[in-house]
């Protein structure tokens, strides 16, 4: 298996496990990143989309009025793999897609449940990735202490992936 398949099927497995990324829309003044829960398809997990339940106000909804472009950033709960995600934004209410995401959690943000008039979801088509895995610094600096340079070794741990 190639490094950028296996880092690229590491970085699924940590969403799915996770699931906060910050988001927002590229170029956009008022498109500055904000958390959010990111969610995967049961039937197409490891292959996006990333879907995102938010309000009709939210202010990514309103600065994908000027861009659809979007930046994601994800970070491991254990701070062991971090990437960066491009791709585009699409409002997509699909009601076969809210209803396979629905979950207790997000139910909790939406008082008219799947029915809320504010509810939007979001649904990210990313493109690519930069994924790097978090080479424990204790033991590259042991790396460097004995003579042995660390930065070889973490070369294998970045990759450019192509999730479109």
């Amino acid at each position: 298996m190639s490094k950028e398949r296996e880092l690229e099927q590491k970085f699924w497995k940590a969403v799915i496990d996770d699931r906060t990324m910050m988001l927002g829309v590229d170029g956009v003044e008022d498109g500055h990143a904000q958390p959010m829960t990111a969610l995967l398809d049961p039937d197409a997990h490891e292959h996006g989309p990333i879907w995102f339940f938010t309000t009709k106000d939210n202010g990514l909804v309103k600065a994908m009025g000027q861009s659809p472009r979007a930046m994601a950033h994800f970070v491991a709960k254990d701070h062991d793999l971090f990437a960066t995600l491009h791709g585009n934004l699409v409002l997509d209410n699909d009601r076969a897609q809210i209803e396979r995401l629905w979950n207790p959690f997000i139910a909790a943000w939406f008082e008219g449940g799947k029915d809320d008039p504010k509810l939007q979801l979001i649904r990210l088509d990313a493109e690519s990735a930069q994924i790097w895995l978090n080479e424990n610094s204790l033991f590259a600096g042991m790396k460097l202490l004995f003579g042995a340079d660390p930065k070889e070794e973490y070369k294998d741990k970045v990759a450019e992936v192509s999730l479109g």
